[in-house]
């Protein structure tokens, strides 16, 4: 069978992040598209674009390993996404190494981390919460060799 298009990706991420909000009670979708807009616009391929509209279901359980596994999709997007998920109880080191070692998930997490550091996102957070964050983003912006913001 033919992989499936991006257009059914997306279609597919949206209705599994449909009940879902980010953290300022944001659709979630909105951060999907924002994620695979920024990779298109920094030159990925398809595949990951396909990559970045999935690259939270898994750890956010939007849809099961077990989906991805038997996805119409290449290789390749399923090894990035299962790169972006972030295990319970993984380091940041460990998740940057797997980051890493992927091909083309770098772009993905670097899409990824620019639309969670977008200050206009992080300004209606608490301060806390805006804190935390933004050490986190910058930790890992460090580990993977990006530049800082």
């Amino acid at each position: 069978m033919p992989n499936l298009t991006l257009a059914q990706v997306e279609a597919v991420a949206r209705e599994a992040h449909a009940m879902q909000t980010d953290k300022a009670g944001r659709p979630y979708a909105e951060h999907l598209q924002a994620v695979a807009e920024g990779v298109r616009a920094r030159g990925g391929s398809d595949e990951q674009v396909a990559a970045a509209w999935l690259h939270d279901a898994i750890e956010d359980d939007a849809l099961s390993r077990e989906w991805l596994d038997a996805a119409e999709l290449p290789q390749s997007v399923k090894d990035m996404v299962l790169a972006m998920t972030k295990r319970k109880g993984e380091d940041l080191p460990s998740y940057a190494r797997r980051l890493l070692a992927t091909p083309g998930a770098l772009l993905v997490k670097e899409a990824d981390i620019a639309h969670n550091s977008d200050p206009a996102r992080l300004a209606v957070l608490d301060e806390p919460t805006r804190a935390r964050l933004t050490e986190k983003y910058a930790t890992t912006r460090r580990l993977l060799g990006l530049p800082a913001r």
